[in-house]
């Protein structure tokens, strides 16, 4: 009975063993596969160091030309309204010229007394000074092709 129990606690121990073994292997094998996870993250990481290292330079490229284009459009803003402001003045004094032209040519138009009454034209819509100056020219290129006057 010495050697049967002997045997079988020496082949219990056999069997503990070669689960062991096994089970070793199986961990051998898992290591390894994380040991290339870690080497394809390491590389993942260098990719992503790599890919920030170049986004902050651009990032830097940026804000330079941000920072060229608002001065360059601070001065194109500042050159716009002076011109604005100069092209106002500028049409303010033309309108007040074609006034002072309109009542000229009103006050040089000859009044005729043998001309037919014609009943008042029906009242047009105001016009800019702009057209209004337009139509006199019509008008007035007209009455010069018909009489040869322009008055």
């Amino acid at each position: 009975m010495n050697h049967s129990l002997g045997i079988a606690i020496e082949s219990l121990v056999a069997v503990l063993l070669i689960l062991t073994i096994g089970y070793c292997m199986l961990l051998n094998k898992r290591l390894q596969r994380l040991k290339a996870d870690e080497h394809s993250l390491k590389a993942t990481i260098a990719e992503l160091i790599t890919a920030t290292e170049i986004a902050e330079r651009a990032i830097g490229g940026l804000k330079h030309t941000v920072r060229d284009v608002n001065e360059n459009l601070g001065s194109q803003l500042t050159a716009a309204t002076q011109m604005s402001a100069h092209l106002k003045s500028q049409l303010s004094e033309a309108d007040a010229m074609i006034r002072r032209l309109s009542r000229i040519v009103q006050a040089g138009r000859p009044i005729t007394e043998s001309a037919p009454a014609v009943a008042p034209a029906p009242a047009a819509p105001k016009m800019s000074p702009a057209k209004a100056v337009a139509a006199a020219a019509e008008a007035f290129t007209e009455r010069r092709r018909a009489g040869g006057m322009a008055a």
